[in-house]
Protein backbone atom coordinates (compact mmCIF):
# COMPACT_ATOMS: atom_id res chain seq x y z
CA UNK A 1 0.00 0.00 0.00
CA UNK A 2 1.49 3.41 -1.01
CA UNK A 3 1.63 5.61 1.97
CA UNK A 4 2.86 9.33 2.59
CA UNK A 5 5.75 9.62 4.43
CA UNK A 6 7.66 13.10 6.43
CA UNK A 7 11.71 12.24 6.54
CA UNK A 8 13.00 14.39 9.28
CA UNK A 9 16.75 14.73 8.81
CA UNK A 10 15.97 14.07 4.70
CA UNK A 11 19.31 15.21 3.90
CA UNK A 12 21.43 13.34 5.77
CA UNK A 13 23.42 10.07 4.75
CA UNK A 14 20.53 7.46 5.94
CA UNK A 15 17.90 10.28 5.02
CA UNK A 16 18.64 10.62 1.38
CA UNK A 17 19.02 7.01 0.71
CA UNK A 18 15.67 6.31 2.51
CA UNK A 19 14.12 9.31 0.80
CA UNK A 20 15.15 7.78 -2.38
CA UNK A 21 13.97 4.63 -1.64
CA UNK A 22 10.32 5.17 -0.88
CA UNK A 23 9.79 7.65 -3.97
CA UNK A 24 11.18 4.65 -6.07
CA UNK A 25 8.00 2.55 -4.51
CA UNK A 26 5.89 5.02 -5.06
CA UNK A 27 5.12 6.59 -1.86
CA UNK A 28 4.62 10.21 -1.21
CA UNK A 29 7.49 12.05 0.74
CA UNK A 30 7.92 15.35 2.83
CA UNK A 31 11.45 15.43 3.21
CA UNK A 32 12.91 17.86 5.87
CA UNK A 33 16.56 18.99 7.27
CA UNK A 34 18.28 21.99 8.86
CA UNK A 35 20.99 22.04 6.20
CA UNK A 36 20.88 24.21 3.16
CA UNK A 37 20.00 22.66 -0.44
CA UNK A 38 23.48 22.60 -1.87
CA UNK A 39 24.47 20.59 1.81
CA UNK A 40 21.82 18.00 1.49
CA UNK A 41 23.79 14.82 0.49
CA UNK A 42 21.29 13.98 -1.98
CA UNK A 43 17.81 15.03 -3.13
CA UNK A 44 15.27 13.59 -5.07
CA UNK A 45 13.06 16.16 -6.89
CA UNK A 46 10.24 13.90 -7.04
CA UNK A 47 9.61 14.27 -3.07
CA UNK A 48 6.48 16.13 -2.61
CA UNK A 49 7.65 19.02 -0.58
CA UNK A 50 11.36 19.53 0.41
CA UNK A 51 11.77 22.25 3.69
CA UNK A 52 14.90 23.79 5.35
CA UNK A 53 14.55 24.29 8.21
CA UNK A 54 15.74 23.41 12.42
CA UNK A 55 12.97 20.97 13.49
CA UNK A 56 14.12 21.92 17.21
CA UNK A 57 12.00 25.12 16.89
CA UNK A 58 8.16 23.71 17.09
CA UNK A 59 6.96 26.50 15.16
CA UNK A 60 8.97 24.45 12.44
CA UNK A 61 7.48 21.10 12.93
CA UNK A 62 3.55 22.84 13.25
CA UNK A 63 4.37 23.93 10.05
CA UNK A 64 5.53 21.06 7.99
CA UNK A 65 3.55 18.42 9.18
CA UNK A 66 0.17 17.67 7.82
CA UNK A 67 -2.64 15.76 9.29
CA UNK A 68 -2.64 13.80 5.96
CA UNK A 69 0.43 11.71 6.63
CA UNK A 70 0.70 7.90 7.67
CA UNK A 71 4.34 7.83 9.31
CA UNK A 72 6.59 10.17 10.44
CA UNK A 73 10.42 8.82 10.41
CA UNK A 74 12.86 10.60 12.61
CA UNK A 75 16.19 10.57 11.41
CA UNK A 76 17.54 13.72 12.71
CA UNK A 77 20.17 14.56 14.97
CA UNK A 78 23.35 16.13 15.84
CA UNK A 79 25.63 13.59 15.49
CA UNK A 80 28.80 12.28 13.58
CA UNK A 81 31.93 9.80 14.71
CA UNK A 82 33.28 9.36 17.92
CA UNK A 83 35.68 12.63 17.07
CA UNK A 84 32.86 14.73 16.87
CA UNK A 85 30.38 13.33 19.52
CA UNK A 86 32.88 13.61 22.35
CA UNK A 87 33.37 16.90 21.16
CA UNK A 88 29.93 18.21 21.32
CA UNK A 89 28.01 16.42 23.88
CA UNK A 90 25.82 19.39 24.28
CA UNK A 91 24.92 19.80 20.58
CA UNK A 92 24.03 15.88 20.49
CA UNK A 93 21.88 16.35 23.61
CA UNK A 94 19.44 19.25 22.12
CA UNK A 95 18.63 16.54 19.54
CA UNK A 96 16.16 15.61 21.82
CA UNK A 97 14.10 18.58 21.56
CA UNK A 98 13.39 17.42 17.85
CA UNK A 99 11.79 14.16 19.18
CA UNK A 100 10.09 15.90 21.46
CA UNK A 101 8.42 18.34 19.06
CA UNK A 102 7.29 15.53 16.03
CA UNK A 103 5.68 13.41 18.81
CA UNK A 104 4.09 16.09 19.63
CA UNK A 105 2.94 16.33 16.25
CA UNK A 106 1.71 13.00 15.93
CA UNK A 107 -0.62 13.03 18.98
CA UNK A 108 -1.58 16.64 17.97
CA UNK A 109 -2.25 15.69 14.11
CA UNK A 110 -3.49 11.86 15.04
CA UNK A 111 -0.35 10.42 13.03
CA UNK A 112 -0.53 6.78 13.94
CA UNK A 113 2.74 5.70 13.05
CA UNK A 114 6.22 6.93 14.14
CA UNK A 115 10.01 5.98 13.47
CA UNK A 116 12.43 6.96 15.68
CA UNK A 117 16.56 6.50 15.10
CA UNK A 118 18.34 5.41 18.35
CA UNK A 119 21.65 4.19 18.69
CA UNK A 120 24.05 1.06 20.17
CA UNK A 121 25.46 4.08 21.60
CA UNK A 122 22.68 3.50 24.75
CA UNK A 123 24.22 0.63 25.47
CA UNK A 124 26.29 0.65 28.88
CA UNK A 125 29.51 1.74 28.12
CA UNK A 126 30.57 -0.34 31.50
CA UNK A 127 29.78 -4.26 29.44
CA UNK A 128 31.88 -2.87 26.41
CA UNK A 129 35.07 -3.05 27.75
CA UNK A 130 36.36 -6.19 27.98
CA UNK A 131 39.00 -7.20 25.19
CA UNK A 132 36.62 -9.45 23.26
CA UNK A 133 33.59 -9.07 21.18
CA UNK A 134 29.81 -8.41 22.60
CA UNK A 135 27.25 -9.43 21.18
CA UNK A 136 24.89 -6.54 22.59
CA UNK A 137 20.81 -7.72 23.46
CA UNK A 138 18.34 -5.07 23.58
CA UNK A 139 17.63 -6.04 27.42
CA UNK A 140 21.21 -5.33 28.22
CA UNK A 141 20.43 -1.07 27.90
CA UNK A 142 19.62 -1.17 31.75
CA UNK A 143 20.73 -0.58 34.08
CA UNK A 144 21.55 2.64 31.82
CA UNK A 145 25.05 3.87 31.75
CA UNK A 146 24.79 5.23 27.92
CA UNK A 147 27.66 6.98 26.01
CA UNK A 148 27.75 10.86 27.24
CA UNK A 149 25.84 12.89 25.42
CA UNK A 150 24.78 11.33 22.23
CA UNK A 151 23.68 8.19 24.16
CA UNK A 152 21.59 9.60 27.07
CA UNK A 153 19.79 11.74 24.31
CA UNK A 154 18.96 8.64 22.57
CA UNK A 155 17.84 6.65 25.44
CA UNK A 156 16.07 9.27 26.84
CA UNK A 157 14.17 9.47 23.25
CA UNK A 158 13.50 6.41 23.35
CA UNK A 159 11.72 6.60 26.71
CA UNK A 160 9.65 9.40 25.17
CA UNK A 161 8.81 7.05 22.12
CA UNK A 162 7.63 4.36 24.61
CA UNK A 163 5.37 6.97 26.97
CA UNK A 164 3.52 8.18 23.72
CA UNK A 165 2.31 4.49 22.84
CA UNK A 166 1.39 3.64 25.81
CA UNK A 167 -0.38 7.25 26.99
CA UNK A 168 -1.66 8.14 23.23
CA UNK A 169 -1.55 4.81 21.41
CA UNK A 170 1.23 6.23 18.98
CA UNK A 171 2.55 3.04 17.12
CA UNK A 172 5.86 3.48 17.44
CA UNK A 173 9.20 1.85 16.19
CA UNK A 174 12.43 2.34 17.35
CA UNK A 175 15.64 0.93 15.73
CA UNK A 176 19.49 0.94 17.41
CA UNK A 177 21.46 1.68 14.77
CA UNK A 178 24.62 -0.08 14.58
CA UNK A 179 27.64 1.49 12.69
CA UNK A 180 25.68 2.34 9.10
CA UNK A 181 28.00 2.96 6.13
CA UNK A 182 28.09 3.19 2.52
CA UNK A 183 28.10 5.82 -0.20
CA UNK A 184 26.27 9.40 -0.44
CA UNK A 185 27.68 10.22 2.99
CA UNK A 186 30.07 11.58 5.17
CA UNK A 187 34.02 10.64 4.53
CA UNK A 188 36.01 13.67 5.75
CA UNK A 189 35.43 16.67 8.11
CA UNK A 190 35.34 14.61 11.07
CA UNK A 191 31.36 13.55 11.51
CA UNK A 192 32.63 10.67 9.25
CA UNK A 193 32.27 7.16 10.73
CA UNK A 194 35.21 4.64 10.80
CA UNK A 195 34.64 2.74 7.71
CA UNK A 196 34.69 6.08 5.28
CA UNK A 197 37.20 7.48 7.67
CA UNK A 198 39.29 4.53 6.88
CA UNK A 199 38.56 4.36 3.38
CA UNK A 200 39.55 7.78 2.76
CA UNK A 201 42.54 7.12 4.56
CA UNK A 202 43.68 4.93 2.02
CA UNK A 203 42.30 6.75 -0.75
CA UNK A 204 44.47 9.70 0.21
CA UNK A 205 47.68 7.31 0.78
CA UNK A 206 47.15 5.32 -3.25
CA UNK A 207 46.54 8.46 -4.93
CA UNK A 208 49.48 10.54 -2.79
CA UNK A 209 51.81 7.61 -3.38
CA UNK A 210 51.82 7.53 0.52
CA UNK A 211 53.24 4.85 2.23
CA UNK A 212 51.43 5.57 5.81
CA UNK A 213 48.11 5.85 7.57
CA UNK A 214 46.81 6.99 10.83
CA UNK A 215 44.32 4.90 13.08
CA UNK A 216 43.07 5.69 16.07
CA UNK A 217 43.43 3.75 19.04
CA UNK A 218 45.16 0.47 18.78
CA UNK A 219 43.22 -1.03 15.97
CA UNK A 220 41.98 -4.09 18.45
CA UNK A 221 38.55 -1.87 18.84
CA UNK A 222 35.61 -4.14 17.81
CA UNK A 223 32.46 -3.02 15.72
CA UNK A 224 29.92 -4.27 13.53
CA UNK A 225 29.49 -2.08 10.97
CA UNK A 226 25.61 -1.95 8.36
CA UNK A 227 25.31 -1.23 4.80
CA UNK A 228 22.98 1.13 4.03
CA UNK A 229 20.74 -0.99 2.17
CA UNK A 230 19.91 -2.89 4.88
CA UNK A 231 19.52 -0.42 7.02
CA UNK A 232 17.07 0.90 4.74
CA UNK A 233 14.96 -2.78 4.56
CA UNK A 234 15.23 -3.22 8.27
CA UNK A 235 14.00 0.37 8.87
CA UNK A 236 10.69 -0.23 6.55
CA UNK A 237 10.34 -4.19 7.74
CA UNK A 238 10.37 -3.05 11.09
CA UNK A 239 7.49 0.13 10.21
CA UNK A 240 5.22 -2.75 9.63
CA UNK A 241 5.93 -5.42 11.69
CA UNK A 242 3.51 -4.37 14.72
CA UNK A 243 6.75 -4.28 17.28
CA UNK A 244 6.71 -2.11 19.54
CA UNK A 245 9.94 -2.09 21.88
CA UNK A 246 13.61 -0.67 20.93
CA UNK A 247 15.55 -3.13 18.47
CA UNK A 248 18.80 -3.30 17.08
CA UNK A 249 19.21 -3.48 13.54
CA UNK A 250 22.79 -3.54 12.27
CA UNK A 251 25.56 -6.58 11.06
CA UNK A 252 26.04 -9.23 13.08
CA UNK A 253 29.70 -9.69 11.33
CA UNK A 254 32.20 -7.88 14.00
CA UNK A 255 35.87 -6.70 12.93
CA UNK A 256 38.52 -5.27 14.78
CA UNK A 257 39.49 -1.82 12.92
CA UNK A 258 42.73 -3.68 11.81
CA UNK A 259 40.96 -6.36 10.24
CA UNK A 260 38.56 -3.84 8.34
CA UNK A 261 42.06 -2.03 7.30
CA UNK A 262 43.07 -5.26 6.04
CA UNK A 263 40.03 -5.37 4.12
CA UNK A 264 40.35 -2.14 2.52
CA UNK A 265 44.51 -2.88 1.70
CA UNK A 266 43.03 -5.65 -0.41
CA UNK A 267 40.38 -3.47 -2.01
CA UNK A 268 43.34 -0.54 -2.67
CA UNK A 269 45.93 -2.64 -3.61
CA UNK A 270 48.09 -1.15 -1.17
CA UNK A 271 49.92 -1.78 1.83
CA UNK A 272 50.85 1.63 3.75
CA UNK A 273 52.56 1.37 7.57
CA UNK A 274 49.65 1.92 9.64
CA UNK A 275 50.96 4.46 12.78
CA UNK A 276 48.79 4.32 15.87
CA UNK A 277 47.11 7.43 17.62
CA UNK A 278 46.44 6.10 20.68
CA UNK A 279 45.81 9.26 22.83
CA UNK A 280 42.94 9.61 20.07
CA UNK A 281 39.28 9.14 20.66
CA UNK A 282 38.19 5.36 20.22
CA UNK A 283 34.92 5.25 21.96
CA UNK A 284 34.05 1.85 23.84
CA UNK A 285 36.46 -0.96 23.05
CA UNK A 286 34.09 -3.50 21.75
CA UNK A 287 30.66 -3.29 20.23
CA UNK A 288 28.41 -5.73 18.37
CA UNK A 289 25.17 -6.58 17.26
CA UNK A 290 22.90 -9.26 18.98
CA UNK A 291 20.08 -10.34 16.61
CA UNK A 292 18.32 -12.61 18.22
CA UNK A 293 15.49 -10.65 18.69
CA UNK A 294 15.07 -9.39 15.00
CA UNK A 295 15.60 -12.50 13.53
CA UNK A 296 12.99 -13.63 15.98
CA UNK A 297 10.39 -10.83 15.27
CA UNK A 298 11.14 -9.58 11.40
CA UNK A 299 12.37 -12.88 10.20
CA UNK A 300 15.55 -11.18 8.39
CA UNK A 301 18.76 -9.30 9.62
CA UNK A 302 21.14 -7.37 7.76
CA UNK A 303 23.31 -9.79 5.22
CA UNK A 304 25.42 -7.61 3.55
CA UNK A 305 29.09 -8.40 3.79
CA UNK A 306 31.26 -5.75 5.07
CA UNK A 307 33.81 -6.24 2.05
CA UNK A 308 31.48 -6.16 -0.60
CA UNK A 309 29.92 -2.63 1.45
CA UNK A 310 33.40 -1.27 1.75
CA UNK A 311 34.48 -1.96 -1.50
CA UNK A 312 31.50 0.16 -2.81
CA UNK A 313 32.32 2.43 -0.21
CA UNK A 314 35.71 2.91 -1.13
CA UNK A 315 35.13 3.30 -4.83
CA UNK A 316 32.59 6.38 -4.32
CA UNK A 317 35.03 7.89 -1.86
CA UNK A 318 37.82 7.82 -4.84
CA UNK A 319 35.68 9.22 -7.11
CA UNK A 320 34.38 12.11 -4.36
CA UNK A 321 38.18 12.89 -3.59
CA UNK A 322 39.28 13.08 -7.10
CA UNK A 323 36.64 15.48 -7.67
CA UNK A 324 37.14 17.55 -4.79
CA UNK A 325 41.14 17.73 -4.86
CA UNK A 326 41.67 17.65 -8.26
CA UNK A 327 38.80 19.46 -10.31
Amino acid sequence: MLMKYYVAGAGGFIGGHLVNRLIENGNEVIAVDVKQENDWFQINNKAKNFFECDLKILKNCEDTINNELDVIINLACNMGGIGFITSYKAECMLSVLINTNLLMQAKEKKIKKFFFSSSACIYPTDIQSDQKSIALKEHTAYPANSEDGYGWEKLFSERMCKHFFEDFNIEVSVARFHNCYGPNGSWFGGREKAPAALARKFVEAKVKNSNEIEIWGNGEQVRSFMYVDDCLDGILKLIESGFRDPINIGSSEDVTINQMADMLENISGIKPKRNYKLDAPRGVFNRNSDNTLIKKKLNWEPSIKLLDGLKITFDWIFKEYKKKYEA
